[in-house]
């Protein structure tokens, strides 16, 4: 795993894109993955007497919390190809803060804050206060990071009383406000318990003069955003916004006027909020989310083909501009199309950049049957894959057969939490942890002994299994993808080669046309009042789980359907990649050929940073749930400025107007001429110019 940092200098506070409840990881489990609890209490002992178990030769250098990040930062790194660090600038080298970050992927997320946190600072993180009640289980807490919180207490000093006094010795204590981890399409919400703590260590720190030289304490968000957070060797942003400081909040927080305290304490809950928010990708619902996502791969079709800087920034253009129901008259059918093409590829386990990869014909006219790839054609490539993956296979093969049990574990362990993808990564992680400690520690013995058990010897056996570590590290970047695109050939000449009576029928192909959304999480309680204005205005889908009543009890799991070997549908994957392309050039045109006075609504920190405008929107009184004000905002952006933007960042737009699709393949139609999804009233809204009218 590679970590980079990037600095973004120019940007302010407001267009920096920076990176309780019982939670699904229980306290007990491991030492610095915790959560944070939400509270209003106040302690007001001294330093001097804050947690007289905490020995300073112990917990200062926190030497488990080191070891600790070292095999998080290599779990990391078995999995993730790279942390993107951004905005390592807003974080301060030395002084009290408090780490605001994003909680979507359980313990990865503490894993990959503490790992790439920069200047190499310590963070503390909260832990339940009854833990820490034998002295050797205390000094394994203390000494691997964590700070005692008593979540039932109302004594004001043990509540927050290992939170100042890390705080009053300069360290930083990192916590989620959005208290579970949780699957949603934005943040679903953001509680005070880090207002609480910021705002009352200020005012603890009033109430100790011996502090008063000291540096006041001073927020940091931090957006985690994973470019596919259950998918093995995908990639992770990590951006920093600019602190925040508490003066702004302390004389509201220390007035003696009833309702003031909680009103700056939502003040600063609502300055958090905003700011993961601009950092994070936020949809109104799912269906949205998907479209914008089938897009981004349509646009930048390889992994790795778009920057990381601009994957936020991207992503987020795209889930505004298809958030805009009204944008173009077939909006709809546009958005149908990409959202059957994204559940066809998880039906079928084929992604659209491993088929871009396939050098397999262009598409005609978007509304004439043509072949699919031939059988010969087909089969060539298969060899050719073939060809080169048993030319890589005795560079790979050794390490492959040695980490084959860790895959498998992996595996198994995601599937044992099917239907949680914020806990499928973390699944495969820990259950890969397991696996390679037994294979490196028989590994290692083995080679002791051939070496006589000699300290000399113990030495060279470690060396070794470092180096073939960081070996087959190497060759999985080199063949991972390699290895996907040969099982894409054969799953492509497999369907191809079968004749298309065994194809599913359109009717029984129905149900895995729409894509499965997760269930909801019964713990995120935030009222969801502004994703259902959103989709009053969007198509209608049936059992969406982005309503806004949550069931108050997790609902029953049933077994999911049967999913239908990957060669009866690639034909339909091949046809329903050329409509989604077909139906995003339409989007396109007619965007490009709208005046350019037209605009669409935006996120008010993009439109900000784009040149465009931000509108003040009431809220409706009790709708707003974080603020204490009632007041949003709304911005708008010219859709010539972002189809600009869009290509400005290497988007690959396709176009009607040329004779094929730029830098694009298209499979069409079967070769027995089967009939395309596309309906009558769709085909006249597309509009085709043969290349010979294309100048």
């Amino acid at each position: 795993m590679e970590v980079t940092c990037q600095v973004r200098p120019n940007r302010s506070a407001g267009d920096c894109f920076q990176l309780n409840q019982p939670h699904h990881c229980p306290a007990e489990l491991t030492t610095f993955f915790q959560l944070p609890a939400q509270s209003t209490l106040l302690s007001t002992s001294p330093p001097s007497t804050l947690n007289p178990r905490m020995s300073s030769s112990s917990s200062d250098f926190m030497l488990l919390h080191r070891i600790i990040r070292f095999i998080a930062g290599t779990a990391a790194n078995s999995f993730f190809t790279e942390v993107r660090v951004i905005g390592e600038e807003n974080v301060p080298k030395e002084g009290p803060i408090i780490v605001t970050a994003t909680h979507h992927n359980m313990m990865l997320d503490p894993a990959i804050l503490s790992v790439a946190f920069p200047h190499n600072r310590i963070l503390n993180y909260w832990s339940k206060a009854t833990l820490f009640k034998h002295p050797a289980v205390a000094w394994i807490l203390y000494s691997s990071g964590n700070i005692p919180v008593d979540r039932k207490s109302k004594d004001r000093q043990k509540l927050f009383g290992g939170t100042f006094k890390a705080l009053s010795k300069g360290n930083a204590v990192a916590l989620f406000p959005e208290g579970t981890s949780y699957t949603e399409p934005r943040i679903m919400q953001v509680k005070d318990g880090a207002a609480w703590a910021a705002l009352e260590y200020s005012k603890w720190k009033k109430d100790h003069p011996e502090l008063a030289n000291q540096p006041g304490v001073k927020i940091v968000p931090a957006a985690i955003v994973y470019t596919n957070k259950s998918k093995y060797r995908s990639a992770v942003v990590l951006e920093f916004g600019k602190a925040i400081s508490m003066e702004e909040y302390e004389e509201q927080f220390f007035s003696s006027e009833e309702g003031a305290s909680r009103a700056a304490v939502k003040r600063l809950s609502r300055t958090i909020e905003t700011e993961l928010v601009e950092a994070t990708i936020n949809a109104p619902d799912w269906d949205t989310l998907y479209a914008a996502r089938m897009a981004r791969d349509l646009l930048w079709e390889g992994d790795k083909s778009i920057n990381l800087d601009d994957f936020v920034v991207v992503s987020q253009t795209l889930v505004d501009l298809f958030s805009n129901a009204d944008v173009v008259p077939n909006f709809r059918n546009i958005r149908r199309h990409l959202l059957a093409y994204y559940s066809l590829l998880q039906s079928s386990h084929l992604t659209n950049s491993v088929l871009s990869s396939l050098p397999l014909p262009q598409s005609l006219d978007p509304n004439t049957p043509a072949t699919t790839p031939s059988r010969l054609y087909t089969l060539a490539i298969l060899v050719r894959d073939s060809l080169a993956a048993i030319a890589a296979l005795p560079f790979f093969f050794l390490p492959m057969l040695v980490h084959l049990p860790v895959y498998i574990m992996g595996r198994i362990g995601a599937r044992l939490v099917e239907e949680e993808e914020e806990t499928q990564a973390q699944n495969k992680i820990t259950f890969g942890l397991l696996s390679s400690l037994l294979i490196y520690s028989s590994a290692f013995f083995f080679l002791w002994a051939l070496f006589l058990y000699t300290p000399v010897g113990a030495l060279l056996s470690a060396g070794l299994l470092y180096l073939f570590a960081g070996y087959h590290t190497r060759m999985i970047d080199g063949n991972y993808e390699r290895a996907k695109r040969f099982v894409a050939a054969w799953r492509v000449l497999v369907g191809v080669w079968t004749p298309r009576r065994f194809d599913l029928s359109l009717t029984a192909l129905s149900q895995f046309m729409t894509p499965k959304t997760p269930p909801p999480n019964p713990w995120v309680e935030k009222a969801r009042r502004a994703a259902s204005d959103a989709e009053d205005t969007l198509p209608p889908r049936s059992s969406s789980p982005t309503d806004l009543q949550l069931q108050r009890e997790p609902p029953v799991k049933s077994r999911s359907a049967r999913r239908p070997p990957s060669r009866r549908l690639v034909r339909h994957v091949l046809r329903a990649r050329v409509e989604a392309v077909n139906a995003l050039a339409s989007l396109f045109d007619q965007l490009e050929q709208a005046g350019g006075q037209k605009v669409i609504r935006s996120s008010p920190h993009l439109a900000r940073s784009f040149g465009g405008s931000v509108v003040p929107q009431k809220v409706a009184e009790g709708a707003n749930e974080i603020g204490a004000d009632s007041e949003s905002y709304e911005g708008y952006r010219g859709v010539k400025e972002v189809v600009a933007s869009l290509r400005q960042k290497g988007a690959k737009i396709p176009t009607l107007r040329h004779g094929r699709f730029e830098g694009d393949w298209a499979a069409a139609l079967s070769s027995e001429g089967e009939e395309s999804y596309t309906t009558t009233d769709e085909k006249e809204e597309l509009v085709w110019v043969p290349p010979s009218d294309s100048n």
